[in-house]
């Protein structure tokens, strides 16, 4: 397929800007399994569409304020998106100023913090953070949430808490598993009260989750790489869950990518490590049988994760209705509970 196949029109409008007052207050489109009709629910509804024995999977990751902004020794402005702390001082960055620095630069942070720029790896600088104090206290002193680039404001106190999943407890992400935010703590003690099990995996979502797909042949495109956990607890919980007829629900696309690239050898292992895996239609699911995801941009190769697992058509028909139907799209917008196809009638 190529990338032209997944553009859509989306009147900006549509584009969340805010979260919605209360995180379970988010609408949710249903793809039904077997009729294939579309039905408009509350995301509290989707304790009705899960059943007893599921397993839930969740992504833990933590966003860390990844935002900083500073100067350059010649005075000129430099802002600062981390993309992977490599050690606790030092970190691979994007960094945006008028001129690129140099290896030797030194770059004044706000509250007097300092970085040595130590080179380049490929378009992201190598960063080291001078001091003493440790990057976690300085990112939590001068950091900011770094929220994606269609939010079209600055980052503010609410997005502190509200860019952030109630789960996450591993940090790394400089974007949110924005599935997840629709989840507050009592909605998911009742998800457990039903005899739903919930397990956790790790991705820590890297900027190039927004990063647009360049080529129109899919087969040439470079994915980006994301750190990725999928302990043996979670193998076993998936394990109990198929052995009771249960479905694994994978939370967002970030836990699917997990769920899929511990899958390779066809069966889900315990890993860790770094992960490049590209899902467009025609990959075969191994592990994942039903999703909750937010709408993703056109174009992007979450869009082409969604339609290989739901089927591309069946995709385009929710979208069109879901633009109809004016549901608030991306990361603070509204999300949909869809299945995976398994008949012809889905392609």
């Amino acid at each position: 397929m190529k990338k032209s196949d997944f553009y859509y029109e989306l009147p900006d409008e549509l584009i969340a800007q805010q979260p919605l007052p209360e995180r379970s207050a988010s609408r949710l489109l249903c793809l039904d399994e077997h009729s294939n009709a579309i039905t408009d629910k509350q995301f509290s509804d989707l304790l009705e569409l899960l059943h007893k024995d599921d397993l839930l999977v969740l992504n833990n990751t933590r966003v860390i304020p990844a935002r900083l902004f500073g100067h350059k020794q010649s005075g000129g402005k430099v802002e600062i998106l981390l993309e992977r702390v490599l050690s606790d001082g030092e970190v691979l960055a994007h960094m945006r100023s008028s001129k690129s620095p140099k290896a030797g630069a030194i770059i004044e942070l706000d509250a007097g913090f300092q970085c040595l720029v130590l080179g380049r790896v490929d378009d992201l600088f190598h960063l080291q953070f001078q001091g003493e104090l440790a990057l976690a206290d300085i990112l939590e002193d001068i950091g900011h949430m770094p929220l994606p680039p269609y939010i079209d404001r600055a980052d503010n106190i609410t997005d502190q808490t509200r860019y952030q999943t109630v789960f996450a407890q591993q940090s790394g992400a400089v974007a949110a598993p924005t599935a997840g935010l629709h989840f507050d703590a009592a909605m998911l003690d009742k998800i457990q009260a039903k005899g739903v099990e919930i397990s956790y995996v790790t991705l820590h979502v890297a900027s190039g989750t927004f990063r647009p797909v360049k080529v129109e042949n899919l087969a040439e495109h470079v994915m980006h790489k994301e750190y990725f956990e999928v302990p043996q607890a979670t193998v076993e919980a998936v394990e109990q869950a198929k052995n009771k007829g249960g479905r694994v629900v994978a939370i967002g696309t970030t836990a699917m990518r997990s769920l899929e690239s511990a899958s390779r050898n066809g069966h889900l292992e315990a890993c860790q490590g770094d992960t490049d895996l590209f899902i467009t239609p025609g990959y075969q699911f191994k592990t994942v049988d039903a999703m909750v995801t937010n709408f993703h941009l056109p174009e992007s190769t979450l869009l082409m994760l969604v339609s290989a697992f739901a089927g591309y058509e069946r995709i385009k028909k929710v979208y069109q209705h879901a633009i109809t139907a004016k549901y608030r799209f991306f990361s603070y917008g509204d999300a949909m509970f869809i299945q995976r196809k398994h008949l012809p009638w889905a392609l």
